[in-house]
């Protein structure tokens, strides 16, 4: 079993403005033409003092990961100060790079959050969790007005979009079904979407948009903002 016991929600307040990091599409998609060239801003990093400290904390959890090499990509994406989840107590499918603060406050929301929920509302034991994906260089999608410039915060391996559960007994739920499916499926996802709302800095579900209709997407960028 994982033992999670030092980890604490990361919650740093900060205006709200610009918040949406949106979601949905494969990595290196480029803008479409008639987008206004991406506004990109210099990003804070780790001092090596805190990456050393994010390392040790996901490792002494029992956490699998790979630390990766800092990189730069074309049109000021990259992935810093960043990890490869392999295993958080469950298999998590289709993650790349992320920050490690993502990486850490993930792994507490799978532990702390998802594990408990599938067995209170679904009866079942967790065996797997589905992503769309961690990093991806694009802007935010699915929103109009000077936010469609920005940077989603996939574009700096800050982010994560959940998609799906698997329990031990072969049943998958999906958000994309089971937002608006059965009593128990509803109550699942929706304490998930509560607990993430206490850790990440920005949740957006199938309640703010038709772009986030099949996926939770959680990040550590602006916030706090939870629809």
């Amino acid at each position: 079993m994982v033992s999670i016991a030092f980890f604490r929600p990361l919650v740093v307040p900060v205006l709200a403005a610009l918040v949406l990091a949106g979601c949905a599409g494969g990595g290196g998609r480029k803008p479409a033409p008639n987008r206004p060239a991406p506004v990109v801003k210099e990003r804070p990093r780790l001092s090596a003092s805190e990456l050393r400290q994010c390392f040790a904390d996901l490792r002494a959890a029992d956490v699998r990961f790979d630390a990766l090499p800092d990189r730069n990509f074309p049109g000021g994406c990259s992935a810093i100060d960043s990890v490869k989840l392999l295993d958080v107590g469950v298999p998590v499918a289709n993650l790349g790079a992320m920050q490690c603060p993502l990486a850490r406050t993930f792994a507490q929301w799978a532990y702390y959050a998802a594990m408990p929920a599938a067995r209170r509302f679904l009866r079942g034991e967790l065996v797997k969790i589905e992503t769309m994906g961690s990093y991806a260089c694009r802007n935010i999608n699915g929103v109009a007005g000077p936010a469609a410039s920005q940077r989603s915060e996939h574009a700096f391996a800050n982010a994560v979009d959940v998609s799906a559960f698997i329990l031990a007994d072969g049943r998958r739920v999906s958000v994309k079904a089971g937002w608006s499916g059965s009593s128990d499926e509803r109550q699942f996802l929706r304490a998930l979407h509560r607990s993430a709302c206490k850790r990440f800095q920005t949740v957006l579900g199938p309640d703010y948009n038709a772009a986030h209709h099949d996926h939770l997407h959680f990040d550590m960028g602006r916030g706090p903002y939870c629809r």
